[in-house]
């Protein structure tokens, strides 16, 4: 009898735990959650574990998280900050200067690797000055300072006890942070485990478990949710979008507010398009509608330009380049590119012939692509489509070697300051694209102006997006959102206008 009422026991406990637990579906591990490296370690689970001194929300504010306040001194080359004194890492280590500054050196051993963000080239020192108080010194003001201080990586912390000699370039010893969960386990190809962190410094999650299953095929994700193997797919990168709607009936189904901007960039330093009215005809011959209809079934809107005009200081007036294949058309005839025999224009011996460069295991860039394609052959242009691995893509994106690559913008807190001071770096798809450009050098020193805070910031801005767009440098395609697709007994869950950031501790069963 007594062996039957604890069985009966154990079973309610196990029904318990799995009524707590969040099965959530991506395409692969979240790798080893170095928070001050990238790739392969997955964003939304560093978001998970790790703080920083500032957080942001989907409206781009800034609030202080782990630093409960600070001042600048020095004329702007100084930030005292005062820092919490009830958080704990998650093995126990306290969280205090010595933490934050163990932290930040450790940073600024791999500050090269780290060179995107201008915080990172400007440290100079991180002084303790008491055990909740440290200053950071930079050579310069810089006024993103607290913004690029909320980003998800670099600038969060680790314990101290998980660097390997004071050290994060090479790796770590275990994922520990101060958030509101913790890893508990990893199996390669199959799964990653995260539990809540029991004693958060702050509102704990309702959530318990989250197991995010390793899934990489779209279809089969959404298969896991028919058969009640998951209960959640979190972001569009993840979803069949022509599934969505009839997914509606059966599950609960929500799309975020525009997050940022999916867009080709396009070289100014590469024949033929260095030619300013190639460029101006390739965005002219672009049917966005129709795009935007048969690729994203309207769960993303057309863009029009680089950044959306809600954003701060982005709303230059400009004229966008409409949908017009007689117009592009009469651009590049008056350019001299006669219309040959074969469909593709040719000038001086040398016929209109590009490509457009993207990571081959992505379906929705290869169904945009060949959209292009028949856009683009309209016009008398020849479009190759180049699939490639990954790390090829990349090496192509740093050195230049396109005429057409996806891009896209970072979203908040990150556009427009920190994506227009990431175009300074000679790696990014953007540095090159804008190569050719003659009022390139311009461009990158009134960028700098904007980050150091110039009384002139907004103009300089919208003097940028304008250069961007009249030298037509980018095709705008599609703002892009998040998708949440989750069971009808998940509650809490909300489709954020923020990239990588997934609310789980919101969530909860019913």
């Amino acid at each position: 009898m007594l062996f039957r009422a604890l069985l009966i026991l154990l079973a309610l406990i196990i029904q318990a735990i799995a009524q707590n637990t969040l099965n959530f579906v991506t395409s692969k591990n979240v790798g080893e959650l170095n928070p001050h490296l990238y790739s392969p370690n997955e964003m939304f689970a560093q978001d998970m574990l790790y703080e920083g001194l500032f957080k942001y929300d989907e409206n781009g504010t800034i609030s202080p998280l782990l630093a409960t306040n600070y001042r600048i001194e020095n004329d702007g080359k100084r930030y005292i900050f005062t820092l919490r004194d009830d958080v704990y890492f998650t093995d126990g280590v306290k969280f205090d200067a010595i933490a934050v500054k163990a932290n930040f050196d450790a940073i600024i051993e791999n500050r090269k690797r780290h060179s995107w963000l201008e915080l990172a080239n400007i440290i100079q020192s991180v002084e303790i000055l008491d055990d909740k108080t440290i200053a950071l010194n930079i050579l310069k003001p810089y006024e993103p300072t607290p913004k690029e201080l909320s980003l998800i990586r670099p600038f969060r912390f680790i314990s101290p006890n998980s660097l390997i000699n004071g050290s994060s370039k090479d790796g770590i010893k275990a994922p520990v942070g101060t958030g509101k969960f913790r890893l508990e386990s990893s199996v390669a190809g199959v799964s990653d485990t995260f539990i809540k962190n029991e004693k958060y410094w702050g509102e704990a999650a309702k959530i318990d478990k989250i197991v995010s299953k390793v899934i990489p095929y779209p279809s089969t994700k959404i298969l896991a949710l028919k058969t009640k193997q998951a209960d959640l797919i979190y972001s569009s990168e993840q979803i069949p979008l022509d599934a969505i709607e009839s997914l509606k009936s059966e599950f609960n189904v929500e799309i975020s507010a525009p997050i940022n901007t999916l867009v080709i960039a396009i070289n100014s330093n590469k024949f033929p398009t260095n030619n300013l009215s190639v460029r101006k005809a390739l965005n002219m011959a672009v049917d966005k509608d129709a795009l935007v209809k048969s690729v994203f079934f309207n769960t993303q809107k057309k863009a029009d330009f680089l950044f959306s005009t809600t954003l701060k200081n982005c709303d230059v007036g400009l004229k966008p380049y409409d949908f017009n294949t007689k117009m592009a058309n009469e651009i590049l005839e008056q350019d001299g590119y006669k219309m040959a025999k074969d469909g593709i224009r040719e000038k001086n011996g040398q016929k209109l012939e590009i490509n457009l460069v993207y990571i081959g295991t992505d379906a929705i860039k290869k169904s945009i692509g060949e959209i292009l394609q028949n856009d683009f052959k309209k016009i008398g242009v020849k479009l190759s489509l180049k699939a490639d691995e990954s790390s090829i893509f990349y090496k192509k994106q740093q050195s230049g070697d396109f005429h057409l690559i996806f891009n896209e913008t970072w979203g908040v807190p990150y556009d427009p300051e920190i994506f227009l001071g990431s175009m300074r770096t000679i790696s990014h798809a953007d540095y090159q694209a804008q190569l050719g450009l003659k009022q390139k050098a311009e461009l990158d020193a009134n960028i700098t102006k904007i980050l150091d805070g110039s009384q002139d910031s907004a103009k300089l801005i919208k003097s940028a997006l304008k250069t961007l767009h009249n030298e037509a440098i980018y095709i705008p395609i599609s703002f892009e959102t998040n998708i949440a697709i989750s069971s009808k007994n998940l509650d809490g869950v909300n489709a954020k206008a923020i990239s990588n950031h997934v609310p789980f501790d919101k969530m909860f069963k019913r």
